[in-house]
Parts: C-alpha cells; structure tokens; sequence
C-alpha cells in the first residue's frame, strides 16, 4: 500500500473512530496477544492494521489521545499546538491531533506508549491502560495529568517511515 493510500485509509479509520460510527472488529482482526505482556500495560482494544508489525529500531509516526482513568481527556493545549510546525498537526472530524515520531526503543516517549507501538501495523489501532510506572510516575505533567497517574491512552499508527536495519 502506497504511504498517500495508508495515510488516507488511517484517516478514514481514525475519523470512523471519533465519530462513534466505528465497526467493532471482527475476531479474526483482534490479536489481543499481538502485544507482548508488560506488568502495568493491559490491552483494552485492538484493531491490525496492514503490513509488517513495527519493531525496535524502526521510526514510526503515530497519533494519540490520553485520558486519566476516571475518564477526562488530557487536552493538548493550543499554545502548544501553536509553537508545533503545520506539518505535525492533523485535524480529523475538528480534533486537532499531533504526529508524534519516534524511533522504538530510544525511550523518546513513555514507556507505555513506546511498548504499545511494538508489534502495530500502519493503521492500527490500541486502546491500553498504562500504570504510573510506565508513564509519568509521582512527577506527572503540571496542569494536565497528577502525580501517580493511570492513563488510558488511544493509540494509531500512522506510519512505519523507516525500518530497522536488518
């Protein structure tokens, strides 16, 4: 599948997903034990996408949501939003979402995420519950998430742009 094909099948998928109009998947879609066991990282949703899985080593671009586990959503800022490059932002049915990059493996996100990407082909999707421990632990984020958090975190991926050497 062409990266414009991906990009365009991703939004899709990601638009169908905000709009609550998303179809379940189907059993032989969830791959529930896709994702290696972690203490403190329980799959709550899954869905494949296409391809080979990403994997340590590869740079990936992905899109999230966080929300503190009563259910409140950690709301990216827009001064935050404003200092970002216009190639980074994605607006998908009004919501504003980041293209996170990454290299999996280097630590350049919480451990929970980065773990959750492990293993996700482009257009997936996960939905995870993340302990303190493999997230922000007693520190947190000032105004936006509390010391000792649980996370709930939405993930897509959106792209494998460049894979590990073999």
């Amino acid at each position: 599948m062409s990266r414009r094909k991906t990009a365009e099948w991703s939004d899709r998928c990601l638009s169908r997903w905000l709009s609550g109009t998303r179809q379940e998947p189907r059993l032989e879609h969830c791959y529930t034990n896709a994702m290696k066991r972690l203490s403190g990282l329980k799959l709550l949703e899954e869905r494949e996408g296409e391809g080979r899985p990403a994997q340590k080593g590869d740079r990936v671009v992905y899109n999230s949501r966080m929300f503190l586990n009563k259910g409140d959503e950690v709301q990216i800022q827009a001064k935050q939003i404003e200092q970002l490059p216009k190639d980074m932002i994605r607006v998908v049915d009004g919501v504003s979402f980041v293209d996170h990059k990454t290299v999996l493996g280097t630590r350049q996100t919480i451990a929970g995420v980065e773990h959750s990407l492990m293993g996700m082909k482009v257009g997936g999707y996960r939905k995870v519950r993340i302990s303190p421990h493999l997230a922000y632990r007693d520190k947190g984020i000032s105004d936006l998430i509390p010391p000792d958090s649980v996370l709930i975190c939405e993930i897509w991926l959106r792209d494998i742009v460049s894979a590990c050497p073999s």
